[in-house]
């Protein structure tokens, strides 16, 4: 995930480090807190694969950097957006982050191939708690506090499911 924002942002234009940490940290809130001890190592991995590189930033000084997306970086950003693994397409953040950058596949197919994997991942029956091998429904459970987890998780499902439906120009099913 954080690879793919990086390359996500920079496929946007030049940034210096600190401003391509703060629009991470924006992106994936405080769910998924981003250090400096995971973003420059993340950013040297992709800078020796090849994928961006560092110039200094003249206007801030020699100690400065400004890191820019090689062609190699956004045939990879691409090739990430156009196959994402199957816990970016599950995991509600990963998702989220793949869906921040899926402008950057020029192929509208391509686009709507990635959204109809969310939406078929959406349509799967899931819950937080089961009675065996069946999922509880919210109606079913008798603590407030989990009922209000089935409750929220059911409206996010259902607006999202709308809002993916929209997006690929299909109706909603019939109720």
């Amino acid at each position: 995930m954080l690879e793919l924002a990086i390359l996500g942002f920079l496929a946007e234009g030049p940034l210096p480090g600190h401003t391509l940490r703060r629009r991470v940290a924006q992106l994936t809130g405080y769910t998924r807190p981003v250090s400096d001890g995971s973003l420059y190592p993340a950013i040297n991995r992709l800078a020796k694969a090849g994928l961006l590189e560092r110039n200094a930033d003249p206007a801030a000084g020699a100690a400065r950097y400004v890191l820019s997306l090689t062609e190699a970086g956004h045939i990879e950003l691409r090739k990430r957006l156009r196959e994402p693994a199957d816990h970016e397409i599950t995991d509600f953040t990963r998702f989220f982050t793949v869906l921040a950058f899926l402008s950057q596949l020029p192929d509208l197919a391509e686009q709507h191939a990635v959204l109809r994997r969310r939406l078929e991942f959406l349509e799967e029956p899931a819950s937080f708690f089961y009675d065996g091998d069946l999922p509880l429904r919210a109606e079913e459970v008798a603590d407030p506090y989990r009922r209000g987890m089935l409750l929220t998780a059911r409206a996010v499902s259902t607006a999202e499911r709308a809002w993916l439906r929209e997006a690929l120009g299909e109706e909603p099913p019939a109720s």
